[in-house]
């Protein structure tokens, strides 16, 4: 049995128990469809719209659509590290859940407040940028900025986050509904792109494929350059192969996102078979748009034109003028979806939490429909609050190395309860294991090193107010420390082979 210190590992039985307690239970009612809808549409945003045309211009040139491939290899291999855990232990929480079954409560509680800030930062700051193509669309970017007793603040993202918070609390069916029409809307339009486009490609454009490499300009410094120039003292580069890698580090953010279809664990019929076909089919989909766009918009015009370029920038160059409608109106379906999946993650995960007594059991409740409408309710306050009154600026990047730090403990999980609890079922299980795993773990960790200095302190500044939160609140409150003090918890079924260590 599990100690009762910091230690103390859930058991995967007492977290399927769990699942069942009145007041506090999630109803079942997604399908791998559903799941595959809410992949799709967080990943495809208004990254496919801009991020492609700056990365190409300035780091990859036509290459661009060869990092894009081999940061889906990367994210795959995480991918199947979630599938296998999101199989194996069907519960709200995704990492933190599997988390607290392999490592400990400790480590559970820092990955979930780490995924507390990951969700509630990218939910705010797509928000704002939701209402940036807003005011695109209505003609005046400035126009979603509204001033009162010299206060300002972003109208534009009230109205949407307070709109998804609405969906997030009527049903998580609903929210599916929802999501795939937007996501329909959106896909639409990058096919659109892709069709037209297509035309006007001249096969000149994509000469050299990997340009020569070229000295950075304006190469940051201090705290502001990545974690890998600072500890080698390496020089950026623009082009090149090493354009090429860095470039595959910054697309891969584009990907960020997918992990969320493994919050939605406890509300899905079926989770063995559904949960790994909703990842891998919304990994193969958004691989597929994403790999396609980047051929076309590299084919249309040269990769030199698309420095401060978007994706509109290569049809305005060829005359095609409507496509920055086009697109504003795709950017605002695609960063709909993408804050409707956020937040709903950002839910689930505090749900669980809750549930667990490390944060106040009160959030835990549910209405009669399965729906835990107070954290919903909380939630969108806090995003809205964020994203009305805070510039992000280089938050930004702390959704990226928070994202990256949970992929890396879910891959390392994988492989630990592969030898604590051999005997569970899998509906999927990862090959080649410690091999992949560990693969994916090296390719995560490459990845954070991309990130600057700074984001890595502010990241252990946040960490060490969470641990400070833990030991203050969570660490007393806790069910399972409870549970294991009175004798009630639930033990593994093979308790005698579990890590015990205290």
């Amino acid at each position: 049995m599990p100690g009762v210190g910091i230690w103390r590992t859930k058991s995967v039985e007492q977290s399927i128990a769990d699942t069942d307690e009145p007041g506090s239970k999630l109803k079942k009612e997604l399908t791998a469809k559903d799941l595959t809808v809410f992949g799709v549409a967080v990943v495809i945003g208004a990254g496919i719209f801009t991020l492609t045309a700056r990365t190409a211009g300035n780091v990859a040139g036509p290459s661009i659509s060869l990092a894009f491939i081999l940061a889906a290899i990367a994210c795959g291999l995480a991918a199947l590290c979630y599938a296998e855990f999101a199989s194996t232990v069907p519960v709200a929480g995704s990492a933190y859940t599997f988390s607290y079954a392999t490592f400990g409560e400790f480590v559970a509680w820092i990955i979930g407040w780490d995924l507390i800030l990951e969700f509630a930062l990218a939910s705010a700051v797509v928000g704002k940028g939701w209402s940036q193509y807003l005011g695109n669309v209505l003609g005046d970017k400035d126009v979603t900025t509204a001033h009162i007793a010299g206060v300002s603040f972003d109208w534009g993202s009230l109205l949407i986050i307070g709109a998804i918070t609405v969906i997030l609390a009527i049903g998580t069916k609903v929210s599916s509904r929802v999501s795939a029409v937007i996501t329909a809307i959106k896909i639409a339009v990058v096919l659109l792109v892709i069709v037209v486009g297509a035309f006007y490609i001249k096969k000149e454009n994509y000469s050299p494929f990997i340009p020569p490499a070229e000295e950075a300009t304006n190469a940051a410094s201090g705290i502001h350059q990545t974690l890998f120039s600072w500890i080698t003292g390496a020089e950026g580069s623009t082009y090149g192969w090493y354009g090429l890698l860095a470039a595959a580090s910054l697309v891969f953010f584009a990907f960020i996102g997918f992990d969320v279809v493994a919050t939605t664990a406890e509300e899905t019929k079926n989770p063995q078979k559904a949960l790994p076909r909703g990842i891998f089919g919304s990994l193969a989909i958004v691989t597929v748009l994403y790999v396609s766009v980047t051929l076309v918009l590299t084919g249309m015009v040269k990769y030199t034109d698309l420095k401060d370029g978007t994706l509109a920038t290569a049809f305005e160059l060829n005359g095609i003028t409507w496509a920055q409608t086009a697109i504003n109106f795709g950017g605002l379906a695609g960063l709909t979806t993408v804050v409707m999946v956020m937040m709903l993650g950002q839910t689930r995960v505090l749900f669980a939490m809750s549930r667990d007594g490390l944060m106040p059991r009160s959030l835990a409740k549910t209405n009669s429909k399965g729906i835990p409408v107070k954290i919903t309710l909380i939630v969108g306050g806090i995003v809205a609050f964020l994203a009305a009154f805070f510039p992000m600026g280089t938050l930004e990047e702390m959704v990226n190395i928070g994202t990256l730090f949970a992929f890396v403990l879910v891959c390392i999980g994988v492989i630990v309860l592969r030898r604590t609890r051999p005997d569970l079922p899998r509906g999927f299980r990862v090959p080649l294991v410690p091999f992949v795993p560990i693969v994916a773990v090296l390719a995560c960790f490459w990845l954070m090193l991309n990130l600057s200095v700074e984001t890595w302190i502010r990241f252990v500044l946040w960490m060490a107010i969470g641990v400070a939160v833990y030991f203050a609140y969570g660490h007393r409150k806790s069910v399972l420390g409870r549970k294991l003090r009175d004798g009630t918890a639930i033990p593994s079924a093979n308790a005698e082979q579990a890590l015990t260590k205290d």
